[in-house]
C-alpha cells in the first residue's frame, strides 16, 4: 500500500513539472503583449490583488461546502434581475477562471475566483503542493480585452441571495489553492452545482471549461431554486 501511495505522488510531482513546464514554455509571449500594453500582465498568481469588495465594470445584461439545499426547476424561461457570469481570461500561463456577480440593473458587480496568494513562487510551487490563497478579484478580471469565454445565468432575487449568501461562504472556506485540486474551476464548479447547473470536470483550461459548462447545460440562462424536499 505504502509504495502505491509513494508512486501515485512521483507521478503527482511529474505531472505538476510537466505542467509547469508547458505555462513556462507559452508565457513569454503573452507577457510581452501584456506589458506593452499595460507594463502589467495579468495572472493567475497575480503581483497585484484587488479587494473582493464590490467592483465598479460594464455589467450590461446582454451579454461552504459544496452541498446545495436547492436545484433547479424546469419550465421557467423569464431572466431575472440577477445573474452569476462564469467566465474565463487570459494570463501569462493558462488562463483563470472566476465569476462575475451582481444584479443587472447596475454596472457594480462582485468578483469571486480561488487564485494563489503572492506572485510567482506561490504560484510555482502550488503545482507540486498546497499553497495560501485569495478569494476576490484578481489583476485582469474586470479587463474585458482579456475576457476569452463567458457563461451568464439569470436568478430572482429570492434565489439570488441564496447564490451570492453561499459564494460568500464558499470563500470564506477556500483557504488554499493547488493546480490539481482546489483550482479555479473546482471553485466556480461548485458555484455552478449549487445553482443546480451540470458542472464539468475541472482539469480543462479556463476557456474550455466555460465552453462545457454552458454545453452541459444546454446554453440555458435562467434558474430558479427550489427546497429539496
Amino acid at each position: 500500500m505504502a509504495r502505491v501511495i509513494w508512486e501515485y505522488r512521483d507521478l503527482r510531482f511529474i505531472v505538476g513539472i510537466a505542467i509547469f513546464a508547458a505555462s513556462v514554455g507559452s508565457a513569454s509571449a503573452q507577457q510581452v503583449a501584456a506589458r506593452a500594453d499595460l507594463q502589467q500582465r495579468p495572472d493567475t498568481a497575480p503581483k497585484t490583488s484587488i479587494s473582493s469588495a464590490t467592483k465598479t465594470a460594464a455589467a450590461a445584461p446582454s451579454s461552504p461546502p459544496a452541498t446545495s439545499d436547492a436545484k433547479p426547476a424546469r419550465g421557467s424561461s423569464v431572466k431575472g434581475p440577477y445573474y452569476v457570469d462564469f467566465r474565463a481570461r487570459t494570463a501569462a500561463s493558462y488562463g483563470h477562471a472566476f465569476v462575475w456577480y451582481g444584479k443587472t440593473s447596475q454596472r457594480a458587480v462582485e468578483v469571486a475566483g480561488l487564485h494563489p496568494a503572492g506572485d510567482t513562487l506561490p504560484y510555482v510551487l502550488g503545482h507540486l503542493m498546497f499553497v495560501p490563497s485569495e478569494t476576490g478579484a484578481s489583476y485582469g478580471d474586470l479587463d474585458e480585452q482579456y475576457l476569452t469565454a463567458s457563461y451568464r445565468v439569470y436568478l430572482n432575487e429570492a434565489d439570488a441571495k441564496k447564490v451570492f449568501a453561499y459564494i460568500k461562504r464558499l470563500q470564506a472556506n477556500s483557504p488554499v489553492w493547488n493546480a490539481g485540486t482546489t483550482n479555479c474551476t473546482n471553485f466556480i464548479g461548485r458555484i455552478a452545482s449549487f445553482m443546480g447547473l451540470k458542472a464539468p470536470f475541472h482539469l480543462l483550461k479556463p476557456e474550455e471549461y466555460i465552453n462545457k459548462l454552458r454545453a452541459l447545460n444546454g446554453g440555458r440562462q435562467t434558474v430558479q431554486l427550489v427546497a429539496d424536499r
